[in-house]
């Protein structure tokens, strides 16, 4: 007897349909008709099918007529020449109305058809505009899931994670009354397999509306199975029916969270009655599944830059604190509450010769013996990183729960020096959806026997108690014990290769740090391009209401605004590597026409802007220009709301150097956050009514600072000045 594991089912080539679906498949290059849903004879009136097989659509004009005279039909060569891309239209057939998909795939043509069904319930609203305003990653899901619901309306929808063992976990829920919750519980691998993985990161839409109905074949004279991944009405396996039966559901509907272009999660939604949701309402969802994604996405790269900020600020103090011993274990020794607290550990231990050195939680000197032993017998790594140490080795090695999770750096093997972090017992208790463990089941399969794992009867909460373990070591601790690495490296007196080597790292990170901001105004303009696209599409395609199109405009103006936003952020690191050529320049041309320009920028044609005198300064021409336009600029926005709105701009002569001031009547900069101010993505709690990102003053201060100048500031409740340093030509 043999045995199928999850992954091993083929699911991308069911062999049928659903049956709100209807397939056509047509050879690509000869346009025969090779493959079809044994359905079509309902909806094209064909009584015998089988009449189909080696001829074309244009062959029977009376049954496929809608079909012959779209647009997508007529110009297949030009619609199909990318793999696995979907073209839309609507068609009449037989005086019902059907959405008709076409996409090419391994040298088919797939021709899919499904009723229109109108959504008089659906309400949109304008709150999705709020993605890239929200600073909490939980937000941004609820925030999603209740859009969603305006338009899908299921009676359970979740936003579900993928772990990096492929297990899951709903993070976000909206419930329908009387509705249990599945919120906060985990569900093991087994119940969303690698190859169904797969198939939601090529097919981001998946919809089975009615798990009690009968499948429909397909008919075909090909000897391989039809490959139906990209097929939005593909049947579903047997094996995942029989799973959403036994959790009270009869349809369900998900669409695919692609972060960094991997699975990272997806939106799941469940109904206990059987429930169909329109081709445009899924085109809509997918939309706003990708707006929410791309807004987690903008967040986390925001929360990662202010950590390695951060993280750079620590590691300029470790070095210079290094630098103030004699010796490198003096080092250590003095700074060993801020080496264990960078990886958030809870003890540390430094090593060196027969010294151990011992800080905050740590078990005793004889079991960091017996572990100093087992690191230098069981591992070649320079970094050793376990969060399961008391649970492989406890017996071992005698450990306590102290010493549960554990990070080895080896600084010198050969003068046995190391930095061992300690992370105590975590008591993890894991909700389960039901109990994870794998039920076998038995079926037959072409007349022969085969075990397959049962999809779970029941999901009543499983609790699973797990010893052992500390707390996940997580990329930001990894991060923290490279600082140490890199501070120990740098400031100990190593051979000149070393250094050689390092400073290589350190311009290969600074190339690397160029190629994140490239990526981000080139790479990503893709997916924007695409769902700007589809956000047109849908406002030209379909019949619309003002108010919807008023909508899918707003969301058009948002992806313009990600767009500016990629823009700045390129704008920032070109300000810090950029070639500069210092020359003698006259600001006052430059300042008089964008001034003039942020008054129809910001639409306050009544604000005052008195330049006085504007004597030459010391810079770059280019990058005086970006000084000026973004000090201006935020002159004349935050001061747009008051009655009389006032600009000041006047430099002077002080010494060796030319200092401007721009001031303003506008609405201050409080006081406890001022040390904020020039930090990027940083905006005032006051500021953020108006229009921005926080990209604009970190672009001043990184030109100032390369160009020999400096930017300073005054602020109080009548208004703000930006003083320029500049030095004298």
């Amino acid at each position: 007897m043999n045995f199928v594991e999850c992954h091993e089912e083929p699911i991308h080539i069911p062999g049928y349909v659903q049956s709100f679906g209807y397939l056509i498949g047509i050879d690509a290059e000869s346009h025969f008709i090779t493959f079809f849903s044994e359905n079509i004879r309902d909806i094209f009136a064909i009584e015998d099918v089988n009449i189909l097989f080696d001829k074309k659509i244009s062959d029977f004009p009376e049954s496929f007529q809608s079909i012959i005279e779209s647009e997508i039909y007529n110009s297949l060569n030009t619609f199909t020449r990318r793999e696995n891309e979907t073209y839309f239209d609507k068609i009449f057939i037989h005086g019902t109305e059907y959405h008709f998909s076409v996409f090419r795939n391994s040298g088919r043509i797939f021709l899919e058809f499904e009723k229109v069904i109108e959504n008089p319930n659906k309400r949109i609203s304008n709150k999705y505009d709020n993605f890239y305003i929200i600073d909490n990653a939980q937000e941004i899901w609820d925030q999603l899931l209740n859009t969603l619901s305006k338009i899908v309306n299921y009676d359970r929808m979740m936003v579900y994670k993928f772990m990096t063992d492929g297990s899951g976990k709903v993070i976000a829920e909206k419930r329908s009354n009387g509705i249990h919750s599945y919120l906060g519980l985990h569900y093991p691998e087994t119940d969303i397999p690698r190859q169904a993985r797969e198939l939601y990161l090529k097919k981001r839409k998946r919809i089975f509306s009615n798990v009690y109905s009968e499948t429909v074949p397909i008919l075909s004279k090909i000897q391989q199975n039809i490959d139906l991944t990209f097929a939005a009405s593909r049947g579903m396996s047997p094996i995942h029916g029989q799973y959403i039966k036994n959790s009270g559901a009869s349809s369900s509907f998900s669409v695919s969270i692609i972060i960094d272009d991997k699975l990272w999660g997806l939106v799941t939604c469940q109904n206990t009655e059987p429930k169909h949701i329109d081709l445009e309402d899924r085109v809509q969802a997918g939309i706003f599944t990708a707006l929410a994604s791309n807004a987690y996405s903008s967040f986390k790269t925001k929360r990662e830059l202010k950590y390695r900020l951060d993280l750079n600020e620590k590691s300029a103090f470790l070095k210079t604190e290094f630098l103030k011993q004699n010796s490198l274990f003096d080092s250590l020794v003095q700074n060993r509450k801020e080496i264990m607290n960078i990886a958030e550990a809870d003890g540390l231990a430094i090593i060196s010769d027969d010294n151990i050195v011992k800080t905050g939680i740590t078990p005793a000197h004889a079991v960091i013996q017996k572990i100093v032993n087992w690191a230098y017998e069981n591992t070649d790594e320079s970094i050793y990183i376990n969060r399961s140490f008391l649970k492989e080795y406890g017996n071992d090695l005698e450990l306590d729960k102290d010493s549960a999770g554990i990070i080895i750096y080896f600084i010198d093997r050969v003068k046995n020096e190391m930095l061992i972090w300690f992370r105590r017992e975590f008591d993890e208790h894991i909700d389960w959806a039901g109990n994870p463990e794998k039920k076998v089941d038995v079926f037959v399969q072409n007349g022969e026997e085969k075990q397959i794992v049962s999809p779970r009867k029941s999901f009543e909460v499983f609790k699973e108690n797990i010893k052992g373990n500390s707390k996940r070591w997580s990329s930001r601790n990894i991060s923290g014990v490279q600082v140490v690495r890199d501070v120990i490296l740098e400031t100990s007196h190593k051979q000149y290769n070393t250094i050689k080597q390092l400073n290589d790292q350190l311009k290969k990170v600074n190339e690397e740090l160029d190629s994140f901001s490239y990526t981000i105004s080139h790479d990503l303009g893709t997916p924007l391009t695409v769902m700007k696209l589809n956000a047109q599409m849908l406002l030209s395609n379909f019949d619309k209401s003002e108010k919807e199109k008023n909508k899918l405009k707003s969301i058009i103006e948002e992806i313009d605004n990600m767009a500016e936003m990629m823009h700045d952020v390129l704008q920032l690191s070109r300000a810090k590597h950029s070639e500069i050529e210092l020359e003698s320049l006259q600001p006052h041309q430059t300042i008089e026409k964008i001034s003039e320009n942020a008054r129809i920028t910001f639409d306050s044609p009544k604000t005052e802007i008195i330049i006085k005198e504007a004597p030459e300064v010391l810079a770059d021409k280019t990058m005086l220009h970006q000084v000026f336009l973004n000090i201006i600029n935020n002159a004349v926005k935050y001061s747009s709301h008051q009655e009389q709105p006032t600009v000041k701009i006047e430099g002077q002569e002080v010494g060796e150097t030319v200092v401007y001031k721009i001031s303003d009547n506008g609405i201050g900069i409080p006081e406890e956050e001022k040390h904020k101010m020039f930090k990027i993505f940083n905006r005032m709690d006051n500021a953020k009514k108006f229009k921005g990102n926080g990209i604009g003053l970190s672009i001043v201060h990184r030109i100032m600072k390369r160009i020999g100048g400096n930017v300073d500031y005054k602020s109080d409740k009548e208004g703000t000045s930006f003083i320029l340093t500049f030095k004298k030509p």
